[in-house]
């Protein structure tokens, strides 16, 4: 993307979800690489002009955009489709149409993969059926809308970062008497630190449709890097008994241990090969 000089206007760029935890780091990034920002939402964004929109139902006003960010989803572990459906899937349509033959980057998640667990690295040519949750059956649905109107589709996972009102307090619940618990023994999985994902959100601007993992540079140690974030020791649980305590106690969902002992790692090949570059990470040493 080129930052405006004095002979050409900056691009603008409409970035939808802005007034949420990834779109917000995102227009801010847009705005600080001398892109006039747009944001569309419900409630405005941390930077440029809002323009209201209700994803579930109306279309989005789009005049004057060169590129649309599209990050508005409905997020969770546990719901019904109708519900997340109405913007995941019916949000992305009309957002699709009202984009026309604008390029669209549109934010998808790996939890569109067929569960685990997994041989090896995960390539973008892994199924993407029997999701466990309505967030991946309709994230899913809302990307297959956009791979076949032409779109770049990003698939982070477990995005991370300062503000996250996801990952971490979801990990938060796994600690007990100054330790996490967790199911199952330690496994290598893929993190996405948020600048990660905002940088490949600006990037993929001139990348050719299709999609692409996002994640950090390298796998992470699943207990070294909740040792990392938590602050505490990880001691390990039986699976099969973290299940029933999560039934139990409703501490945990079964999606959430998923989460944590699938062991998921991205294959980020193709994003690299685009010239994209992951710099921030998670230290946990």
């Amino acid at each position: 993307m080129a930052v405006a000089d004095d002979q050409e206007p900056a691009v603008r760029i409409a970035v939808t979800g802005a007034s949420g935890f990834c779109g917000g780091v995102v227009a801010r990034l847009a705005a600080e690489q001398g892109a006039d920002v747009v944001c569309l939402g419900r409630r405005p964004g941390p930077v440029g002009q809002h323009i209201f929109w209700d994803a579930t139902a109306t279309a989005p006003d789009l005049a004057g955009a060169d590129l649309v960010i599209h990050l508005a989803a409905t997020v969770g572990d546990s719901g019904d489709d109708n519900t997340f459906a109405a913007v995941n899937v019916d949000g992305t349509q009309r957002l699709l149409e009202a984009a026309g033959d604008r390029r669209v980057v549109w934010v998808s998640s790996a939890s569109v993969y067929r569960p685990g667990p997994y041989d090896g690295p995960v390539r973008e040519d892994h199924p993407t059926d029997n999701q466990r949750t309505a967030y991946g059956r309709t994230k899913a649905a809302g990307e297959g809308l956009a791979l076949r109107m032409g779109a770049v589709v990003l698939r982070p996972r477990a995005v991370y970062g300062d503000g996250d009102p996801h990952l971490l307090p979801r990990l938060r619940r796994t600690v007990r008497g100054n330790r996490s618990w967790l199911p199952g023994p330690d496994v290598p999985l893929s993190l996405t630190a948020v600048e990660n994902l905002a940088s490949a959100c600006l990037a993929a601007a001139q990348w050719p449709p299709g999609a692409y993992n996002i994640a950090d540079a390298r796998p992470y140690s699943r207990d070294a890097a909740i040792t990392a974030v938590l602050g505490v020791p990880v001691r390990h649980v039986p699976i099969t008994l973290a299940r029933v305590a999560a039934v139990v106690s409703r501490n945990l969902t079964p999606y959430a241990i998923d989460q944590v002992t699938d062991g998921l790692v991205l294959d980020i090949g193709k994003a690299l090969s685009r010239g994209w570059t992951p710099t921030a990470k998670l230290r946990t040493s």
